[in-house]
């Protein structure tokens, strides 16, 4: 398999000058253009401009490049979940700078990740299942529904890193009532709330986008009620959990 890594830089363009300078084969046609150039082709989408199949170390490897605004607003509000997405399952961080709104973000990504489990799981459920749901909350389907492929993907990503799973997600599960969660047994017991104001509570905690993204589903257009109220009429929906499902962004 080919290694995925992700460079956070705080200024582009510097990065990409000196990247060419050291490793310009590693670009495609586009260094011709240049690092501004570059770098304005990397904020379209999800932010992140990536060179493939580089030769390293007797192996391939790509590396994306994502500037750390761009990563920090992701992480905390989802508007793509394209790198928030990986960053919900185990990774290994080769090095990390000191910066306090990273680190505040990504303890963020990881406690949206589980309310939005909680929220299209049944209100009783094994730990597997947890992660299996929060691995696949970045693909197109919910790992209850989809067959084939796509389950085989998310149960491959999950099966083998539960212990990761595991200590990723340890200090947030731990601090969550909802939660009895028994590390030293390698399993946690949860009891979540279902009633419309528990699932109210959950969704007022999701990120910015997905709760948009969910008032555009179920508000008719010309209403323009406020989010808050959207929210509470879907907390009442039966079909809470599959509304939170539709509206999330799909990166993978």
């Amino acid at each position: 398999n080919m290694l995925d890594f992700v460079f956070a830089v705080d200024d582009s363009v510097t990065w990409h000058m000196m990247n060419l300078l050291k490793n310009r084969s590693h670009y495609s046609f586009l260094k011709v253009f240049g690092p501004k150039q570059i770098s304005s082709i990397q904020s379209y989408g999800a932010g992140i401009y990536y060179n493939t199949l580089v030769p390293c170390n007797g192996r391939m490897i790509k590396y994306g490049v994502i500037s750390t605004d761009t990563l920090i607003d992701d992480l905390f509000h989802w508007k793509t979940l394209y790198v928030a997405g990986r960053l919900q399952k185990p990774v290994k961080i080769l090095t990390q700078n000191e910066n306090s709104k990273l680190q505040a973000a990504l303890v963020s990504n990881l406690k949206s990740a589980v309310t939005a489990a909680f929220l299209m799981l049944p209100e009783s459920f094994s730990e597997e299942d947890l992660y299996m749901q929060i691995a696949g909350l970045s693909y197109s389907g919910d790992f209850r529904m989809v067959i084939g492929e796509d389950r085989l993907k998310v149960q491959n990503i999950v099966k083998p890193n539960v212990p990761h799973f595991q200590k990723l997600y340890s200090n947030i599960l731990q601090d969550c009532p909802q939660v009895v969660y028994k590390h030293h047994l390698g399993r946690l017991e949860a009891s979540i709330d279902k009633s419309p104001e528990g699932q109210f509570t959950q969704l007022m905690a999701l990120p910015r986008t997905l709760q948009q993204k969910i008032t555009s589903l179920v508000d008719p257009p010309g209403k323009n009620r406020d989010v808050e109220e959207i929210l509470l009429q879907v907390a009442h929906d039966p079909d809470c959990g599959f509304v939170v499902h539709q509206g999330r962004p799909t990166s993978v």
